[in-house]
């Protein structure tokens, strides 16, 4: 009996111990949370700009929900959920509440298409027209010739149109696949056509993606939404996500309603995306932590719920693009590589990062148009889980300019034909205003440079030899140069 009251003991002891830990870690987990909430940064920053906290900018920004998970080791370490998912209704953001994916939805579909190249249903190297059955792609002379293959349409260089689809009201008439393929009422974008020759060089192309939905479709038999549930959703544990348009026998409480930029709601609450391989995925940040992880392992050879290490590797390896892989764009920060995707549907925006090795990531969504709290968000997770290279900020010190010189600045700037740049100032601040979009404050770095506060862009002035200004030059992701005409 002394022997066994003593086994009894040492047991207790042990889960004492380990209860204990947990609540330990537990408070290590909620301290990283608290320092997530009151940590966040833009891209851009000024000298001595102190950090913004995630309600202050989920007001700044009129942005209704915010839905949030962080991966670490392998494991999703939590996921939170901040103000509504419906203001009107004041149904709050929970981790359970499903947002549009958007063109997240790309990622998943890329999965699902793959699945039948490691089942040999498909080769992914030949013409698509051999496994579409119920439409063909319309081959041109601007083609020259040359196939469009699967990978092609996986990794936008099949030389198509169509970057992306606006969705449908609850009052529109939804079209077909094929209609939107072709450009035929009801569809709203235009016929999906070539505009350069396949292979040529990357363009992104949400027509792509939705040709090869219609190819899963023509070789499966079954319907898009059944058939990546069944063998991509619910083998990953992503049983709360749907690819249904609009999604059915879901709780109404929790689908988000999208909203505009200044807060007010979509109309009928969300737009339709019958184009369900390029936008059409409900899900969340655990839903998609689940993907993230898979993906993780699979790349590991250490799990094959869906695709094995080998498809999962050829998923995540740019093909004939430096970044753009199957679904997927894979950057290397520091020399730690993430795969990644964003997304923009009407009244939602979401991005997503994992890294191919240590079992690293992060997923935000919001039910906005602005999602420039992602990128601030993202920032705040990096720098407190030390995710390196993933933490992108830029700090800038702002100059006092003289009116006069900035006068000297002002003017229109041709930075292609019809394509213009309007400098203007009011008191002692400039403005850039590019044709067909919003004026945006420039704050001086320098007397004759300028960046902005909301996109990584400068902006520097070229005087001639009299000491004339002739030239805008325009830093975003390379060097572009727009003459002053006015």
């Amino acid at each position: 009996m002394r022997k066994i009251g003593y086994v009894f003991l040492l047991l207790l002891s042990i889960a004492g111990l380990s209860v204990k830990a947990q609540s330990q870690l537990a408070d290590s987990v909620q301290k990283k949370i608290a320092l997530v909430e009151k940590n966040l940064v833009g891209l851009i920053q000024t000298e001595g700009q102190q950090p913004w906290t995630i309600q202050e900018r989920m007001a700044h920004y009129k942005v209704n929900g915010v839905t949030i998970a962080v991966i670490r080791n392998y494991k999703m370490e939590w996921a939170k959920g901040y103000g509504w998912a419906d203001a009107g209704k004041k149904i709050p953001v929970t981790i359970k509440t499903l947002f549009q994916a958007a063109s997240i939805s790309k990622s998943l579909n890329a999965v699902g298409v793959l699945k039948l190249v490691q089942q040999g249903k498909l080769d992914a190297d030949k013409d698509i027209n051999q496994y579409l059955t119920t439409w063909k792609f319309p081959y041109d002379s601007v083609a020259k010739g040359k196939i469009i293959n699967t990978k092609n349409l996986l990794s936008h260089t099949a030389g198509l149109n169509v970057h992306g689809f606006g969705g449908y009201s609850n009052k529109d008439t939804l079209p077909t696949i094929i209609q939107i393929l072709n450009g035929a009422k009801p569809a709203n974008s235009e016929r999906v056509h070539s505009v350069m020759a396949p292979g040529t060089r990357y363009e992104y192309s949400g027509g792509g993606v939705t040709i090869s939905q219609l190819i899963l479709m023509d070789i499966t038999h079954q319907p898009y939404d059944k058939f990546m549930y069944q063998n991509v959703l619910k083998p990953m544990g992503m049983t709360s996500s749907t690819y249904t348009q609009p999604p059915v026998n879901t709780q109404p409480g929790l689908l988000a309603a999208g909203y505009h930029n200044d807060g007010s709601e979509v109309e009928g609450k969300y737009h339709i995306y019958p184009e369900q391989g390029a936008a059409g995925l409900w899900t969340n940040p655990t839903d998609l932590a689940k993907y993230i992880i898979e993906t993780q392992l699979a790349y590991q050879g250490k799990s094959t719920k869906v695709l094995n290490q080998a498809f999962t590797q050829l998923r995540l390896t740019p093909y004939m693009d430096k970044s753009a892989a199957l679904g997927v764009f894979i950057n290397d920060f520091e020399g730690t590589k993430y795969f990644e995707h964003g997304g923009a549907n009407e009244g939602f925006r979401c991005q997503y990062f994992g890294s191919l090795e240590g079992g690293n990531g992060v997923v935000v969504m919001v039910n906005s148009n602005e999602g420039s709290i992602n990128n601030e968000i993202i920032n705040s997770v990096a720098k407190v889980y030390n995710f390196k290279g993933l933490y992108h900020s830029n700090v800038y010190k702002e100059v006092a300019v003289d009116s006069a010189v900035l006068n000297t600045y002002v003017g229109k700037y041709e930075m292609r034909p019809g394509f213009n740049l309007m400098i203007t100032r009011e008191g002692n601040r400039l403005y850039g205003q590019a044709t067909g979009q919003g004026k945006l404050d420039l704050f001086a770095e320098a007397q004759n440079k300028f960046f902005l506060k909301t996109v990584p862009v400068e902006i520097e002035f070229i005087k001639n030899e009299k000491g004339e200004v002739i030239t805008c030059r325009i830093y975003q992701g390379g060097v572009n140069d727009a003459k002053k005409i006015e």
